[in-house]
């Protein structure tokens, strides 16, 4: 008889056990219902941390500091010519500039607007004056908003090797 009852135990843990990571299970998949199209390297949206958070770590960056990660953003802008940049916002009007490994894949050209998941290294560049007045000129600014462009800027880039852009 207590050969039977610690049989029933096990068994009964066994099925606990089960049925919790058969709960754990579903609701991995039901927290994220959206379809993403691949772009790039094959990646999920796991652990992917937000705009904001993104924002911070790029604050504490140095330049030059670069390390990997994966964060959810909103496309801000797109290259018109081939879909090989893009934007994306980060907080209170701060952006990043996002280019493809190796011009490996492109994204398309229309997807302002569009919610992307990107996986890379994020990085931070110091831009020149000349680089940035180069760019202003090419913007369209006026020769006073040129002349107030006096020091380098810190920039924050990224290098994608894959991309989720989530289906709408």
């Amino acid at each position: 008889m207590n050969r039977f009852n610690i049989l029933v135990v096990f068994f009964t843990l066994l099925l606990a056990c089960n049925a919790q990571e058969s709960k754990q299970d579903h609701l991995d998949k039901s927290d994220d219902k959206k379809d993403y199209v691949v772009f790039g390297d094959k990646i999920n949206a796991e652990n992917a941390i937000t705009n904001i958070e993104m924002a911070e770590k790029y604050f504490m960056m140095a330049v030059t500091d670069t390390f990997r990660t994966k964060f959810k953003a909103t496309v801000t802008d797109v290259c018109k010519a081939k879909g090989c940049w893009m934007k994306v916002q980060l907080q209170d009007g701060q952006e990043t500039m996002i280019r493809f490994k190796d011009y490996g894949f492109f994204m398309p050209k229309d997807i302002t607007g569009k919610e992307v998941i990107v996986n890379g290294f994020a990085f931070v560049e110091a831009m020149s004056v000349e680089d940035q007045k180069h760019y202003a000129k090419d913007g369209g600014q006026s020769e006073d908003e040129i002349a107030k462009i006096i020091e380098p800027k810190k920039t924050y880039g990224f290098e994608a090797d894959g991309v989720l852009l989530v289906k709408k």
